[in-house]
């Protein structure tokens, strides 16, 4: 079983990469240069160099599940995002159809359930985030999307709740979590066909992701 980790020079994607590989799993790290591809290979990935936003269908060859963490990053601008973390997602969901993917583990963001309700400032991006979580719910490929908050550096705890927090200062999640929450999907099937929304909680992973 081969996954692939598309935005695996990502700080989620290394997080993600050292504990697969830490639990003797080798993925398939996209990344988009060779000094990436030295980065992610030396924490236990196979890298793959391809970019979102040119022909990356090689990148899937051999794979079995893919996980969509890439993103455009905070710095850049409307049209990197919509063409990262909208087309890009969408281009991958496509493909992962056409590959027979077994499960597509879709990293997106709190408010992409319905971007009308956050804030304007973000508005593009929570929609880009919608528009390509829909497009994988249409497509018929085997689902799981994860909806986290607020993204911290916080060491992992294992612990999150799957449901949105009270408090506004409440509704964040380490990287670190997530990354532990993703492998955990990967390795259970009953996680499949499911939206999750993610933030940090008392409760451990594996009971509140089920």
């Amino acid at each position: 079983m081969t996954t692939l980790i598309i935005g695996a020079h990502g700080q989620i994607g290394q997080l993600l990469v050292q504990e697969l590989a830490d639990h003797h799993q080798k993925p398939r790290a996209m990344v988009r240069n060779e000094p990436q591809a030295e980065a992610v290979r030396s924490l236990g990935a196979e890298p793959v160099i391809a970019d979102l936003e040119g022909d990356f269908s090689h990148a899937f060859e051999g794979c079995d599940k893919v996980v969509f963490t890439a993103g455009s990053g905070a710095k850049t601008g409307a049209d990197k995002t919509i063409l990262v973390d909208m087309w890009g997602a969408m281009k991958a969901v496509d493909i992962a159809r056409a590959r027979g993917i077994q499960q597509f583990v879709m990293v997106s963001s709190r408010g992409a359930e319905d971007p009308e309700a956050g804030p304007a400032k973000i508005k593009h991006y929570t929609v880009c985030k919608k528009v390509a979580d829909d497009h994988l719910l249409a497509s018929g490929v085997p689902y799981t999307i994860l909806r986290p908050g607020r993204l911290t550096d916080d060491p992992a705890s294992g612990r999150v709740i799957n449901h949105w927090p009270e408090k506004a200062e409440d509704q964040w999640i380490s990287r670190a979590d997530v990354a532990l929450a993703i492998e955990h999907c990967l390795g259970s099937p009953g996680t499949i066909g499911k939206i999750y929304p993610l933030f940090h909680g008392d409760q451990p992973i594996a009971a509140c992701l089920g």
